[in-house]
């Protein structure tokens, strides 16, 4: 009788420890969704001014935390998406400018760590949803053929692809390979094409764009964007439950090119076909959230939303004009470009168990930081080798250790390969032109006569009206040594020196650092 108060004792005394480890260590689920050519002023809660209606994104926001000053580490879409995954600088690996195409082979080699593999060798089901735009390659007709794109007549649809998202990480992959303007247009699943090439389409007309190519009977460019959150819901009621918790990688194809609203959607906005498309995203938005929470766990749930970069003059940025919406918001440029407007984009993060509904942040982030805030989650120690430019975000989801973030400056990085550099409220840029599509151009030298950089403080001017270069030589100089710093060190984390890869596809000295040598 003497050792039954023990034995209550110790199992009440297990019980406890057992439900704070449960408590404690409990993994969250992880959904990032990313939009593809989303503008900043595009969703109605980053811009008061903005005429698109987006009630379930900006309820996603109030419902967790909005980040006013993110960055996408590139202008265009290829780039950034290297950046999510790996947390490293696009312009270290050897995509030194401009995109990959629908053909293009792999670029991220397999030996590297990705947010996909680091997750799912912690314990995560891992998925890939959506636009991969990595390149991965193709089986082909003759196997002893070889170039960095491939032609579309040498590819062979029976066989598998290699060097696939489920060779970086993902147990399951579903997706296409490049923009949804780029051909081939079909769906691989796991590395198998899912139905065969019926036919070959052409372009459609002003908003709705692309490439003529071969198209799968099971590919419907219209039906693209609600069949993967479709495919993607599934995925989450199918793992939602099980003893391992789920990441979820979800890049949709849209607003970008073809512009195709469906037509339940198509005249919504009053505005144009660009805003019915943001609609409906704003729409399917709505439905992710909404299933979260009715599945019962939304609690321990981060669902993270953003884009890869700012808004392509596709939208038609006139029409829009002349009704009262601008998609930069008040910053300048768009897509392609070193302005704010190209890679300054919405980012909201909601996780009921950490985060304040209805906070904001203005620090400065990047979409690089997303492996470091996994990692952080995870209490991993990331490897030298691993993740370069990666700063955690989970100090910044409470005011209490909001100092705590490490990240103290930020690269931004455009089309044809121009720098810029930020530091608190200064932006330092690296040429005379916009880097991108909007003026001053480079291809119609339309910064001849302008100053051969440009400095701008955006606390004061965040639209970047006045050139400041020439003014501040000792803010200048230090911006000059920390890019000079971040390009020969390899990294801007702590850790070892880490080489840069070679230049792509030509293999010529890449060396940005000669910009200073005139």
């Amino acid at each position: 009788m003497r050792k039954k108060p023990l034995l209550i004792f110790l199992y009440c005394f297990l019980l406890v420890v057992s439900c704070e480890k449960t408590t404690l260590d409990v993994k969250p689920n992880i959904i990032y969704v990313l939009a593809d050519d989303l503008g900043y002023g595009d969703i109605n809660i980053y811009n008061s001014n903005g005429k698109i209606q987006t009630p379930h994104i900006d309820q996603l926001a109030r419902e967790g935390m909005m980040f006013t000053d993110a960055h996408t580490s590139s202008s265009v879409c290829s780039p950034t998406r290297y950046g999510i995954l790996t947390g490293r600088y696009n312009w270290r690996s050897k995509l030194k400018k401009s995109v990959l195409g629908g053909t293009s082979k792999a670029l991220i080699p397999e030996d590297r760590t990705t947010v996909g593999s680091l997750l799912k060798n912690n314990g995560y089901q891992t998925a890939f949803i959506g636009k991969w735009h990595l390149g991965w390659n193709w089986g082909l007709i003759d196997s002893s053929y070889y170039e960095d794109r491939v032609d579309i007549e040498k590819i062979d649809f029976k066989k598998e692809i290699s060097h696939s998202p489920n060779d970086l990480g993902f147990q399951y992959s579903y997706g296409h390979n490049g923009s949804l303007d780029m051909p081939p247009y079909v769906y691989v699943e796991n590395k198998k094409i899912t139905a065969k090439i019926d036919r070959v389409i052409e372009d459609k007309g002003e908003y709705s764009w692309f490439r003529k190519g071969p198209t799968a009977e099971d590919f419907f460019h219209e039906e693209v964007t609600p069949h993967f959150f479709s495919k993607a819901f599934s995925y989450i009621k199918e793992k939602v439950g099980k003893e391992e918790p789920f990441f979820l990688y979800l890049p949709i194809p849209s607003p970008h090119t073809p512009i195709l609203p469906t037509e339940k959607w198509l005249g919504k906005s009053g505005l144009n076909d660009y805003a019915d498309f943001v609609m409906q995203i704003d729409y399917h938005m709505g439905e992710l959230n909404k299933l979260i929470k009715d599945l019962d766990v939304s609690d321990n749930t981060i669902i993270i939303f953003t884009s890869d970069n700012g808004c392509s003059p596709e939208a038609n940025f006139e029409l829009l004009a002349d009704k009262g919406h601008q998609p930069s918001g008040i910053y300048r440029g768009y897509k392609a470009g070193i302005f704010e407007g190209a890679h300054r984009v919405p980012f909201i993060v909601k996780w009921p168990k950490k985060i304040i509904p209805g906070s904001v942040s203005d620090k400065i982030i990047c979409t690089t930081d997303l492996m470091a805030t996994c990692a952080d989650l995870l209490n991993i120690e990331l490897k030298d080798n691993e993740a370069e430019d990666s700063f955690s975000m989970i100090p910044l989801f409470s005011t209490q250790t909001e100092n705590e973030f490490k990240r103290d400056f930020t690269i931004h990085h455009s089309i044809d390969g121009s720098f810029a550099i930020r530091k608190d409220d200064y932006k330092f840029i690296f040429t005379n032109t916009s880097g991108g599509w909007s003026y001053p151009r480079a291809w119609n030298d339309e910064g001849a006569n302008l100053p051969k950089f440009q400095l701008y403080n955006l606390k004061d001017d965040p639209s970047e009206t006045t050139n400041l270069y020439g003014k501040y030589p000792e803010i200048e100089n230090q911006l000059i040594e920390q890019f000079k710093f971040a390009i020969k060190n390899g990294r801007t984390t702590v850790g070892e020196f880490q080489e840069n890869d070679f230049n792509y596809p030509s293999k010529e000295i890449w060396d940005p650092l000669s910009i200073f040598e005139n």
